[in-house]
């Protein structure tokens, strides 16, 4: 292991990124269409025909990042490459949905999720920052399609996914929801619309209050079709990608970092109480004071149901850990920061062949050499310091 650096230092954030986005660049482009989404430890490519909505939107926010930050060519002409994928490939022009998965650049599962549209949204929002003028006309369009089709003002919340007919099923989820707030703000930010930040402040206003006080001030996964909490969706399965049984210790956590993102351009009395609330908790109940590091679900009762250690919880910490301490002045923050990053650096950083492991067990021993499979490509690490670095600055 490296010695540990100066992780408040924007030499040290800057010059990180640089070296996760050098663990993909031989390997990820395709040059038929997009991304591979599918890496081992040192990069090999190990599935090269499936593709996924979450890492094709999320590899042109990563190198939409980069060229706003570096101004390096190559990553404008990713950023373009993969937009075209998601716009030629992924995108039904009949529908305008997007298919979630594709096989041999064909659709596999056509399944429409609001989970999905949240990264579309955030994609267009970040290339429209990037230059691309373009992507407002893609980013309108796609703010119309989940107004049309996902939005419920009865509940003013999102449902989460239907069939290719539209028909919907009665799953409802906080983690679609979530995502979309932050896909609004980013959006917000990119166009000034004030629509996308009014929308933003009431997904975070009814997941965390009033789903929130539904079971105790944290937030349940997953709901029925009148927003009542379903305590046993998904109870055989705490592991499962998108939807895990249990609370979830990164989710507490990333809505505390949104609060604090919204609360920066349209201030509520309650948003930094209930951020700070939701960040304490998570990390009293969640870190593992043997081992390091945050688990990744929770029983109702608060003890761990899945003690996995996940790249993006930590990451998602940082950023939070992060805002807090700048919100509140408040040194525990930094301090949490900085146990946090070690651990990180100490058992997730792959200081060999660059980018962070994905998961590891309860004593920080990988499973696995699938470093990223789909839906990883290290944005949330690479998100997790550009946050820090725009609030160093």
């Amino acid at each position: 292991m490296k010695p540990f650096p100066d992780f408040r230092s924007p030499q040290f954030l800057r010059g990180h990124i640089n070296e996760i986005l050098a663990f993909y660049r031989p390997h990820a482009l395709d040059p038929q269409g997009g991304f591979y989404h599918y890496f081992k430890d040192d990069g090999t490519v190990y599935d090269r025909i499936h593709r996924h909505l979450v890492s094709s939107t999320r590899f042109v926010v990563n190198h939409a990042r980069a060229w706003c930050a570096y101004g390096r060519l190559e990553d404008q002409i990713r950023m373009e490459h993969g937009l075209r994928f998601l716009r030629d490939i992924h995108r039904d022009p009949k529908t305008g949905a997007y298919a979630w998965t594709l096989r041999d650049g064909k659709p596999y599962d056509r399944t429409r999720h609001a989970y999905g549209m949240a990264f579309v949204l955030l994609a267009y929002a970040t290339a429209l920052d990037a230059g691309v003028v373009e992507a407002e006309t893609w980013l309108l369009e796609t703010w119309e399609l989940l107004e049309h089709r996902f939005f419920d003002p009865a509940h003013g919340l999102y449902r989460d996914e239907a069939d290719e007919h539209w028909t919907f099923s009665p799953y409802r989820g906080q983690n679609a929801n979530m995502h979309l707030c932050e896909a609004l703000l980013a959006a917000h930010a990119s166009t000034g619309r004030q629509d996308f930040l009014t929308r933003a402040a009431l997904l975070a206003d009814q997941m965390v209050r009033r789903q929130g006080g539904l079971a105790g001030g944290f937030i349940w996964e997953h709901y029925d079709s009148d927003w009542q909490i379903d305590w046993n969706y998904n109870r055989d399965n705490p592991k499962h990608l998108f939807r895990p049984w249990g609370f979830q210790v990164g989710h507490q956590i990333e809505w505390a970092k949104l609060l604090l993102t919204l609360d920066r351009v349209q201030p509520a009395p309650w948003r930094l109480e209930c951020a700070r609330w939701l960040f304490d908790q998570a990390f009293e109940r969640g870190w593992d004071n043997r081992f390091g590091g945050l688990y990744y679900g929770l029983k109702p009762d608060g003890t761990p149901v899945d003690d996995d250690k996940y790249f993006w919880v930590q990451a998602e910490a940082i950023a939070a850990a992060a805002r807090l301490a700048v919100a509140t002045g408040d040194p525990v923050y930094w301090e949490r920061y900085e146990a946090l990053w070690k651990y990180a650096w100490q058992y997730f950083v792959d200081h060999h062949y660059g980018a962070w492991y994905r998961i590891l067990n309860c004593s920080n021993v990988k499973y696995s050499d699938e470093k990223s499979p789909a839906g990883k490509c290290d944005y949330h690490t690479m998100g997790a310091c550009y946050e820090v670095l725009g609030l160093l600055a």
